[in-house]
């Protein structure tokens, strides 16, 4: 087990820095199974290009980093920002380096210059240009929702949306 204080280190794929980190400890135990890093005060990330510009930050008040599955589960206040001007937030997400993505079952929400979603499910790639969120809520611009070309609100499309209703037989039982 090791434990570093005042983390601010760079790390590179091929000769290239791809991520700074950010931390005030960083314990790596590989005694515990599986093995793993902890960050439990907190972690900020920086995504590079090759031209060394952000591409995006990711912070949450504590993370661990499974390196056999290549998996970081972040937890706690966490929020992501990319360079298009996208904002997530959620109290937890996972980023698997595996298969490159960004998910997570709890509420989350997202903010681009376009829209606004939030739902109970998120899941998208590295980059989050390519997302999707379950049982979602937010405002959109029309052609979201019906492909047309017109500048009408959402609001607009209220009228024509049939809400979901619980039949009788799933009521709660033990009420009178």
């Amino acid at each position: 087990m090791m434990t570093s204080y005042g983390v601010n280190t760079l790390i590179s794929d091929s000769g290239i820095i791809k991520y700074r980190i950010i931390a005030e400890t960083w314990t790596v135990n590989t005694v515990k199974q599986p093995s793993r890093w902890e960050f439990m005060n907190g972690i900020f990330f920086e995504q590079y290009d090759p031209q060394m510009q952000v591409q995006g930050y990711i912070q949450a008040d504590s993370a661990w980093y499974f390196d056999k599955q290549r998996l970081w589960k972040l937890r706690g206040r966490v929020s992501m920002r990319n360079r298009n001007g996208l904002v997530y937030t959620s109290n937890e997400l996972f980023w698997d380096g595996t298969r490159h993505e960004f998910y997570s079952n709890v509420f989350s929400r997202i903010v681009t210059p376009e829209r606004t979603l939030q739902g109970n499910s998120f899941r998208s790639d590295e980059q989050m240009t390519h997302y999707h969120v379950s049982y979602s809520a937010g405002s959109f611009i029309s052609d979201d929702i019906e492909g047309g070309d017109d500048e009408t609100s959402a609001t607009d499309t209220v009228a024509d949306f049939q809400p979901y209703v619980r039949s009788s037989a799933s009521k709660h039982r033990g009420r009178k």
